[in-house]
C-alpha cells in the first residue's frame, strides 16, 4: 500500500503549521505502507491541483491530509466535506470566497472513506485523546475534504481519502491565553496510530462517536 500524507503551509499569521511539521516527521514505511509526504498551499483549488499532480504521479491508494484546527484539544478525524468555501479570513493568496462551491458539479457532501471510527479508537489506544468530527469547517481543509474525494469519485476511482485536524503546537499558544495545544512528538504518533488503523481496518468499527449539538 502507498498512503500519500499532505500538510499544510503555515496560514494566518502563524509562523509554523503544526501540520506539515509533523508529516514530515513521518517515517517512509508504517505497517508495511510507503509514506510519501507532500506539503500543499493553503490556498483554495491550488491546493488540490498540487494534491491531483500528486497522486497522478504517485498513484498511492490512499490520500491522508492533515491540517491545523486551532482551538481544538485534541485530534479530530473528519467524516464528512462539504461542497462549500466560506472563508472567514483569505487564504495564502488572498482568496476570500464567501458561499462558493468547492465543485460547481458535485454533490451537496461527501462522507470519507477510510475507517474514522477505527482511526479514533487506533489513536486513544496510544493514550492521546481525539474523536471524531463532523465539520471540517469551511475554509481550505474542508476544501481539501471535500475536493480530495470529488477527485477520487471522478478521476480515480477505487482509492480513499480522509482529513484529520491537529491541534497548535506549544509554541503557537505562548502569546493565546487559554488555548490548547498538543506535542510535536505525540500528533506525530497519533498520525501514525491513525495510518496502522488505515492499513489494517478492512471495515470500520461499529461504535457510537457522534455528538449532541
Amino acid at each position: 500500500m502507498k498512503i500519500l500524507m499532505t500538510g499544510f503551509d503555515p496560514f494566518g499569521g502563524e509562523k509554523i503549521n503544526p501540520a506539515i511539521e509533523a508529516v514530515k516527521r513521518l517515517p517512509d514505511e508504517i505497517a508495511g505502507a510507503q509514506i510519501i509526504g507532500l506539503e500543499i498551499p493553503t490556498v483554495c483549488h491550488k491546493c488540490l491541483a498540487v494534491i491531483n499532480e500528486a497522486i497522478a504521479q504517485e498513484d498511492p491508494d490512499v490520500i491522508l491530509s492533515v491540517g491545523q484546527a486551532g482551538g481544538r484539544p485534541d485530534i479530530t478525524v473528519e467524516r464528512v466535506g462539504i461542497n462549500v468555501d466560506d472563508c472567514r479570513i483569505a487564504d495564502n493568496e488572498g482568496n476570500q470566497p464567501v458561499d462558493e462551491p468547492v465543485f460547481p458539479e458535485g454533490p451537496a457532501a461527501y462522507f470519507v472513506n477510510v475507517p474514522v471510527k477505527a482511526m479514533v479508537q487506533r489513536i486513544r489506544d496510544r493514550g492521546i485523546p481525539a474523536s471524531v468530527s463532523y465539520t471540517a469547517g469551511t475554509f481550505v481543509c474542508n476544501h481539501v475534504t471535500y475536493g480530495v474525494r470529488h477527485l477520487i469519485e471522478t478521476r480515480y476511482p477505487g482509492k480513499k481519502s480522509g482529513f484529520i485536524h491537529i491541534p497548535y503546537l506549544p509554541q503557537q499558544v505562548t502569546d493565546k491565553a487559554g488555548q490548547p495545544s498538543m506535542a510535536l512528538d505525540m500528533i506525530v504518533e497519533a498520525l501514525t496510530a491513525a495510518v496502522e488503523a488505515v492499513v489494517d481496518t478492512q471495515e470500520d468499527i461499529r461504535a457510537a462517536e457522534g455528538t449532541t449539538h
